[in-house]
């Protein structure tokens, strides 16, 4: 479970803090859905659970235990809006061996066939693939470190239906495996989910049930 408590997060360059005093506990086997307009610190709050970002008060627990930046680092795996972005490797290949050298192919295969890209040729360029493909590799990536809590900001975005469908029912799937939470502005598309979604107003989290 992951224990959110009173984080205070306000950088030099804000007129006023983006996360107040925000406070947030996980559910087992829940997905946490979070949403809110453009600019209300969704992608905030994610870079400072993940610890690419450091709230200035507060503290994150899993389970019972508080976790520092680095901690969470390894804990938490986190797809970002449009993953094309940072994608590094020339290959399908190459991006799931970065930082895993002695993966074999098989285990490249495997876990592709998790995410839902079947017969995926492992020589294809990241940036050769559809948006929908691109979502799934990038949450095949994260998934390889084995993280504990899975974070995805608009993993539905820009997607028509069908694909949206088909990332929504891969995330149904690895729910009971992983701690997720999603920020997203169309909270409604995942109604049919086992979910607790909140909106982000005014740097703190409120119960939201209009979806």
């Amino acid at each position: 479970m992951l224990n959110l408590k009173n984080i205070y997060y306000h950088p030099s360059t804000a007129e006023k803090p983006i996360l107040n005093d925000l406070c947030l506990k996980t559910k087992a086997g829940k997905i946490t859905i979070v949403r809110g307009p453009s600019g209300s610190g969704k992608t905030t709050l994610l870079e400072v659970i993940s610890g690419l970002s450091r709230s200035q008060k507060g503290e994150i627990k899993w389970f019972d235990e508080t976790l520092n930046a680095r901690q969470r680092r390894w804990l938490c795996g986190l797809v970002f809006q449009f993953p094309e972005r940072y994608f590094l490797g020339l290959s399908v290949s190459q991006e799931l061996r970065l930082g895993h050298k002695r993966l074999t192919t098989d285990e490249q295969i495997s876990t592709l066939n998790k995410v839902g890209l079947n017969n995926l040729d492992l020589k294809k360029s990241p940036e050769s693939l559809s948006g929908g493909q691109q979502r799934r590799l990038a949450i095949a990536v994260q998934l390889l470190r084995d993280p504990k809590v899975l974070l995805l900001d608009e993993p539905t975005a820009g997607l028509d239906w069908s694909v949206r469908n088909g990332v929504i029912e891969l995330l149904s799937k690895l729910k009971d495996k992983q701690t997720i939470l999603i920020v997203t502005h169309e909270p409604e598309l995942f109604k049919n989910l086992n979910i607790d979604c909140f909106e982000l107003n005014e740097g703190q989290l409120i119960p939201y049930k209009n979806y």
